[in-house]
């Protein structure tokens, strides 16, 4: 992985990396959908994707996305396609002056393949030699993230050989998108539930949870079912009107799922229903299972209520999984979204004392784990989607921070937090829950982040820092 100067403004970067699976196996990942869309760093928010003939030679893509705040519209032209050895696409429009990106998969003796990126660019001349010098740390950035993405995924989908039909509804939300890019470009058939009844398109199904609408007769066989819904707990003053909807919006979809597929002639083998760590309420210093009791918190009840709902399911001898999933990080939503911008700012701070655990997972073991779950027959209830190492908040904000490079010198006092959030900023922020996956671990799951600044150096692309400050 290196940079070659060629003339004035001119440079070619190279990257190899050992893949585990064939060279045709690579290429069909590369163009299966969403693969633009697993390969796009979490750190760039993708707006929107078209294109119009896959990557054949002459097919159009245009990308619509943000970089540090700053919108970028992309288009790009396929040039060479060349299966399953290579293909070459060239941008016609963007930040750069000049972009040829050539795609090489060669086929090793052991099933497996190297994946290799080589791109001539050139920068505009009007760039000052502090922009030319972010372009190149930029283009390094991004491949360090696209290689490891791709080793994972492809080892991951090697592990399961069927081509399996799955059902996803949330599939609009920040995991929801990202698990059915990852699906599909594993080869994966993805129908998703979308609310809207007109203007449905290819494998999606129109279903209405709060009436109890959904009719899954014309999506044949169903594999598994995923569902990720639930309107967010944070995001307003816990009225009672905003109680009954956070309960409601979780138990209505859960419900219509679940009484739907117990009418399938032929239900699927298994439904994940997604849970939370809050289940478990306040766990204090306490380190809880699976097998751990329902805490006694608002959000406890939410996810008792949640769980039961799926109960049809289970009754219909599907097997059915409660994914309870801790705090998923990723600057593409969530808390780790929402708290970047202080941290960039060198204006972080701890909550209350720090002394509290967080149960915190990185973006792409959820998706694994959830995977993993469809393929594992003996995974059923409550499985804890969750790192094996959580940590206290003190020691992720010094993590944060030490990740960043700025300092974190501020403490939020309990008092702030109840005055400004009440009883969510209580049970949300100030509360303890220290959980292990115990479940996960018992059957064989691989972590592919177990240490959290493994975790967060990987979902912001700073992949050169040494943890020297995690507390």
């Amino acid at each position: 992985m290196q940079f070659y100067p060629m003339e004035v403004l001119l440079s070619i970067y190279k990257k190899q990396s050992k893949i585990n699976g064939s060279a045709p196996a690579l290429f069909a990942w590369h163009e299966r959908p969403g693969a633009l869309e697993r390969l796009t760093p979490p750190w760039m928010a993708l707006k929107s994707v078209t294109a119009t003939n896959g990557i054949k030679t002459g097919s159009q893509v245009r990308v619509n996305l943000s970089v540090m705040g700053l919108p970028f519209a992309m288009a790009a032209e396929h040039l060479d396609y060349q299966p399953p050895d290579m293909f070459r696409d060239r941008l016609v429009k963007s930040p750069f002056a000049k972009w040829t990106h050539t795609h090489r998969f060669i086929d090793l003796e052991d099933n497996t393949s190297t994946l290799e990126d080589s791109i001539s660019y050139d920068v505009p001349l009007y760039f000052p030699k502090a922009l030319k010098n972010l372009a190149e740390r930029e283009v390094t950035r991004m491949f360090e993230f696209r290689h490891r993405v791709t080793q994972e995924d492809m080892a991951r989908h090697k592990a399961c050989s069927r081509r399996l039909t799955i059902v996803v509804s949330g599939a609009g939300g920040v995991i929801g998108q990202q698990l059915c890019y990852f699906l599909t470009t594993g080869g994966h058939r993805v129908i998703r539930l979308v609310r809207r009844s007109l203007q449905v398109q290819g494998d999606e199904i129109f279903w209405n949870p709060a009436a109890g609408q959904l009719d899954l007769s014309d999506a044949g066989p169903i594999d598994a079912v995923i569902n990720l819904n639930g309107n967010s707990v944070f995001s307003r003053w816990w009225t009672r009107k905003r109680r009954a909807e956070i309960i409601q919006s979780r138990t209505d979809s859960t419900r219509t799922l679940a009484l739907g597929l117990a009418r399938l002639a032929q239900p699927p083998k298994v439904f994940i229903s997604a849970s939370a760590v809050g289940y478990y309420g306040e766990t204090g210093d306490s380190a809880v299972t699976e097998a751990s009791p329902q805490g006694n918190l608002f959000i406890s009840k939410v996810c008792h209520e949640w769980e039961r709902a799926a109960a049809p399911a289970s009754a219909a001898g599907i097997r059915t999984v409660f994914a309870r999933i801790g705090v998923a990080l990723t600057p593409r939503g969530g808390a780790l979204a929402q708290l970047l911008p202080a941290f960039q700012l060198g204006l972080g701070a701890r909550i209350a004392n720090g002394s509290q655990y967080m149960s915190w997972v990185s973006m792409d073991d959820v998706l694994y784990a959830l995977y993993h779950t469809i393929n594992t027959p003996t995974l059923e209830g409550a499985v804890n989607i969750v790192a094996p190492i959580p940590v206290t908040n003190r020691a992720f904000t010094r993590s944060l921070a030490a990740i960043l490079g700025r300092p974190a010198p501020f403490a939020l006092p309990s008092g702030a937090i109840d005055l400004l959030w009440g009883a969510r900023g209580r049970e949300v922020l100030l509360s303890s829950t220290r959980v292990m996956p115990e479940k996960l671990l018992a059957s064989g799951f691989r972590f592919r982040y177990a240490d959290l600044f493994d975790a967060l150096g990987s979902a912001l692309g700073i992949f050169d820092k040494v943890p020297t400050n995690k507390g």
